[in-house]
């Protein structure tokens, strides 16, 4: 029996087998929800007027949030407190108000609303989905460049900025990135913040959603880009998002944006026409609980760490083990986020899918990492190893190992046994100096 027939044996039994394993969306395990219980119950019936003498239970309080609640996510987002807004639980919602407006009135120092004219943004790829989707059904045009170590490939970016003022910004996640787990570096963000633009109201969409999201301690700090925006001339270019998604509880916490004190102003204004101010008991029972945990919001990020880093490293186990050395497929080591990004050599990636599907266990879909849900390569697949189990992580990640030989092997049969040539979407390799370092909304 050949190597593909062996293959094919190995996949009916498994397929014949009953799983059903997932690890399609990047969702906490009940484990990580477990940390945050405490949080129902932070605030009592005696705690209802904050330090700043508002009372939870009335309008009063104002459409940017507590300033308790303003200062304790400032420094999540490299931020000063009276640069932040505190909105409800989602900040896909807080950045989807931020897109319709832009749309309707520009940003703050815009000559004319953008829906006059194409407005187009910059993404980065493999990127996150819901950013392509939320853009895209208002109507925006994206423009892909590619992600790599360094962040977004600056070169491509600033010669696109620099030659189309139809290009109003770039829309991308800075820190851990989704799902490559790439981050911007110092250099990076200062090219982005101080780059000729030919739309003069271009703009910085930074969606920091993993900005405390560490596997290990970072080894420097992240570029606080409103700082860096700053020292750059251009402090209004930037507006950076955030939430407790993955911090708290996933769909009952707060999201958060940060941008300078005029961008402040400007946007109070603009969403007091649509919300009286947001939920100032969550607010105020994040406040609490956070505030109250040990070392407060690092702490609790270090004691994800504990649970979630595992994974990872089952995965990077699991990978190296049954695809290292075998010229079949890359992948990236995070140092984290919620997400580690494999792109198969051969352009397989949707066969992969499927028969993993078949063997019952689900991986996010083919393209969704790209914009309109088309991979042109069609070899990233994106691996989602927080919500399972450690020891599902592990049957699911043989699992999809064997799909990805198998896929390869029925290729080259059809193929002449050539891989084809493709890019490289993630600049990153399973034998990278950060792979040792892996082992330390639903999005």
């Amino acid at each position: 029996m050949n190597e593909l027939d062996t293959l094919r044996a190995e996949h009916e039994v498994a397929r014949r087998e009953e799983r059903s394993l997932n690890m399609e969306r990047g969702q906490p395990a009940d484990e990580n929800f477990d940390l945050s219980l405490p949080l129902l119950s932070a605030v009592g019936e005696d705690d209802i007027v904050t330090d700043a003498g508002i009372d939870i239970r009335n309008y009063p309080g104002g459409v940017a949030g507590l300033a308790e609640a303003r200062a304790l996510f400032a420094p999540v987002l490299g931020a000063r407190a009276d640069e932040v807004i505190v909105g409800g639980s989602s900040s896909l919602e807080l950045m989807s108000h931020v897109l319709s407006w832009a749309l309707l009135r520009g940003v703050n120092g815009s000559a004319a609303p953008w829906v006059r004219g194409p407005a187009k943004l910059i993404v980065t790829v493999p990127g996150y989905d819901r950013h392509f989707g939320l853009a895209e059904a208002l109507g925006y045009e994206l423009v892909a460049v590619p992600i790599g170590p360094q962040g977004p490939d600056m070169d491509a970016v600033e010669r696109l900025a620099a030659d189309d003022a139809a290009i109003k910004g770039i829309y991308f996640v800075p820190n851990h990135s989704n799902p490559t787990g790439d981050s911007l570096s110092s250099e990076a963000a200062a090219r982005l913040t101080k780059m000729p633009t030919a739309a003069p109201d271009f703009t910085v969409f930074a969606d920091d959603a993993y900005a405390v999201h560490h596997l290990v301690e970072p080894e420097a700090p992240a570029p606080p880009l409103l700082r860096v925006a700053e020292a750059a001339g251009n402090p209004e270019r930037v507006i950076v998002f955030g939430s407790t998604s993955k911090v708290t509880f996933a769909s009952a916490g707060l999201a958060f944006m940060a941008a300078s004190v005029a961008n402040v102003r400007y946007w109070s204004a603009l969403f007091s026409a649509q919300s009286i101010g947001p939920n100032k008991a969550e607010q105020w029972r994040h406040v609490r609980f956070l505030g109250g945990y040990p070392d407060g919001i690092a702490g609790l990020m270090r004691d994800h760490a504990r649970i979630l880093a595992p994974k990872f490293a089952a995965v990077a186990e699991t990978l190296e083990l049954e695809l290292g050395n075998r010229g079949l497929a890359r992948w990236s080591a995070p140092r984290g986020g919620y997400f580690v990004s494999l792109d198969t050599d051969r352009p397989v990636a949707d066969r992969v899918v499927a028969l993993a599907r078949e063997a019952g266990v689900a991986l996010t879909p083919t393209g969704a990492t790209f914009p309109g849900g088309v991979d042109p390569g069609n070899r990233n697949i994106r691996l989602a190893p927080t919500r399972p189990s450690l020891e599902d992580v592990r049957e699911a990640m043989g699992i999809v190992c064997r799909c990805v030989r198998l896929a390869s092997a029925e290729h080259d049969a059809t193929h002449g046994g050539a891989a084809s040539d493709g890019p490289d979407h993630d600049g990153s390799d399973h034998d990278s100096e950060d792979g040792a370092a892996a082992t330390a909304d639903d999005t």
